[in-house]
This record gives C-alpha cells, structure tokens and sequence, in this order.
C-alpha cells in the first residue's frame, strides 16, 4: 500500500478519458520523420506525436533494442543513411512528410546527405526541425556541451541552489527538455500551421541555449526592475524567502511551502499554529532567518503525510514532495490519470488535456526497424517499391540488444 492508498502503479488510458474522441489527437493526420537522436530531438517527436502525429522514426541499421520511453507512440523503421539506397527510401518519406525532427550538430545532416536545402527541394512545405545545444550559427555551434552547459551560458543555473554553495544543475529539465525539445515542438506545431496557408516549409531552429534563457524571462525582467539578486538562495523563489522553501518533516521527509501571496500566507500562518504578535513580518528581509526558524519548528512536529492531509481543502500551499515511486497513489493524480503504464513501465500521461480531440493511449516504444513494412505501405509505397528498397539493403530489422 503507498501512502495515499493501495491502488495499483497507474492506471491505462481507457474509456473514462477517451469518451468523445473524434480521432487520435489534435495532431491526427500529421506525417513527422524523426531521425534517431539523444535527449531533446526524441522528447520533441515523442511531444508530436503524444497528439496524434504519425512520428516514424528512422533508426541506424546497428542500432539494437528499442528507444526507450521516450521513443513512445512511433513506429521505427532502419535505415542506411549512408548508403544511396538508404538515402533514397528517407527522400520517399521526406517528400510524404509534414514535418522532420533531427537533432545532429550543425552541417551534419548536410554532410549526410538530408540538410535542409536537399529536403526542400523534394518537398518545398516540409518544416525542419533542429534540435542543437548551441543553435544553427554563432561561434560556438559546432562545440559539444550538454544540459548543463547550455543552462549555464542562459544565465539559468546561476540563479538555482542554496545561498553560499555551487550552483545545483536542475536535473536536465530546463535545456534538454523544456528549452529544447518542448520549444521545438511548438516551433514546428507554429510552422507547420503557417505551412498550411503558404505552402512553403521553414527550419526551425530550436537551440537550448535560447530556449532556456526564455524560459527566465521573468527573472531577467525582475532583474532589470532591481527586484532579483545574483545572489543564489535569497530571493523571494529562489528559496531565499521562509514563504517560498521546502522543510523537513517528523519522518525525515518533506514538504513544500508557496505562500506567497498575503492570503495565502495567513492561512499557513493559521494552520501551523505560529501566529502572534511576536511573529516577523513577511516582508522584511532582515526577520526571514526567525520566521524560518518558526516555521521549520512548527512543521517537524507532524509526518509528512499528516501534513499533507491537514492541507487538503485549504490555501495554505503547503504539499507533501513525492517521490517518484510514490506520485501514482496519490488521489488527485489517480483521479486525473494522471499517469499511465505504457507496457510495463509507469509514465506520465500525454499532455496536455483536450475536451475533444483526445489522444489514444501511449505506445511502448517499439523495436529497431521493427515497422518498416508498414510504415512504408501506410505512406504510400507499392509492395514492389518496398521490396526493391529491401533488396537493396537500403532498410533491414537491426539486431536486438543482447544481455551483456
């Protein structure tokens, strides 16, 4: 049994949030190539096609195994990309294709044989999608880096960790996959809806180095208001205000505290019984070091979980941190579904929501090239044609992952 009840790890997408589906997805009849990558090109496709877009992705021919969750509701076919066949079956794809997702370092997909220029000249409305750390031009487009490299030349990590240590990379959420993958994903749902109207495709340069530095807009606005610190961990979300942190529970767990607003703050004030007219005010800087202390004191003398139940109902923002084996039984996720088994592995559901056009439950990522057949009958090809490309070798079904 969790601790919010003894329901199984997540439910499967069924019925209850299929009732008035008039297809698979926003994005339903939609045609994306995506050219196997690592990190923001796959959430980017696995985005697309989480909303119904047909996402075929084109995997190497050694490649082995499967591309894991984030290779979820597509279909995979194996093709040689350096070969002229291999080439030739990818432009039959390329000139049926709404969109392509590719996440190389500059001038590679060129150097390949598929950069922009070649694909357009098969299909002029294509929108390509360039997923880079980096970006397309600037002197730094062809260096290596990851995540936390990214977030670091944005500005981002600066400004994450507690007052007086290192900065703390934020797992890889904020380059790889919100500035990155994420905003690919809108980039090319924007171009391919302009696509529409002018018959004309576009790239669509999606560098996470822009992509995290947007998502801290407000912070570079707050900044240049003299309202931000570079200081870490003393300002109002940075965990610098008592109001705005996490603290530690009578169980050695945690719970997470956002009374920002004067409301808000009250009703904290209330619930955990440290009202008075000894208490600091909220507002002054200079009395959050004993307001913290109040506030940590009052909240070590119940669990977690005793927390949480006392905060249910109210608005005094304070939630239990779940860990990831304990989100799916939780009852306000449970109700929603808001997470879902995709084979046997317990994943966040597809969002976000629709009242009409709702998606079809995710699809376990399937196995290298295991597809090829049907992708290419469902896009158009003639069995000859699919046979000629095979003989040829231009696809073939990758060897599976061994145990060792």
């Amino acid at each position: 049994m969790g601790p919010f009840g003894d329901e199984g790890r997540g439910r499967r997408m069924g019925s209850a949030r299929a009732s008035g589906t008039t297809g698979g997805g926003p994005l339903t009849g939609v045609r994306i190539v995506e050219i196997a990558g690592l990190g923001a090109g796959p959430f980017c496709a696995m985005m697309l096609a989480d909303m119904g877009a047909d996402v075929v992705r084109v995997d190497r021919t050694t490649s082995a195994g499967d591309a894991g969750i984030l290779g979820r509701n597509r279909r995979s076919i194996a093709i040689d990309l350096k070969s002229d066949p291999g080439r030739s079956l990818l432009f039959e794809l390329i000139r049926r294709a709404d969109g392509l997702v590719e996440a190389f370092r500059p001038g590679v997909a060129e150097r390949l044989g598929f950069g922009p220029v070649a694909c357009h000249a098969e299909n002029p409305s294509l929108v390509y999608g360039r997923a880079t750390g980096w970006g397309q031009d600037g002197p730094w487009r062809t260096m290596a880096g990851h995540d936390i490299n990214y977030i670091a030349l944005s500005g981002v990590l600066s400004m994450v960790g507690p007052k007086g240590v290192a900065p703390v990379p934020p797992l890889n959420l904020v380059g790889d996959f919100g500035g990155g993958g994420m905003l690919l994903a809108f980039g090319m749902v924007c171009a391919m809806l302009e696509a529409r109207t002018s018959g004309e495709g576009q790239v669509v340069d999606g560098a996470m180095v822009d992509g995290s530095a947007l998502l801290a807009t407000m912070f570079f606005e707050l900044s240049a208001r003299g309202r931000w610190s570079d200081e870490r961990g003393v300002n109002v979300l940075d965990g610098g205000a008592p109001y705005y942190d996490t603290y530690e529970t009578a169980d050695g767990k945690w719970v997470a505290v956002g009374a920002v607003e004067s409301q808000f703050w009250g009703a904290l004030v209330e619930l955990l019984g440290i009202g008075g007219p000894d208490l600091p005010d909220q507002a002054d800087v200079a009395t959050w070091p004993a307001l913290r202390g109040r506030i940590a004191a009052a909240i070590a003398t119940r669990t977690r979980d005793e927390w949480g139940a006392l905060a249910e109902g109210t608005d005094t923002c304070i939630t239990p941190i779940l860990t990831l084996g304990e989100v799916h039984d939780h009852p306000h996720h449970r109700q929603r579904e808001s997470f879902v088994m995709v084979g046997d592995s317990l994943q966040p559901a597809p969002a976000p929501r629709f009242s009409r056009t709702v998606p079809r439950p995710p699809a376990p990522a399937p196995a290298v090239g295991s597809d090829a057949h049907a992708v290419l009958a469902d896009w158009g090809l003639s069995e000859k044609e699919t046979s000629g490309y095979e003989a040829s070798g231009a696809f073939g079904r990758a060897s599976r992952a061994t145990d060792d």
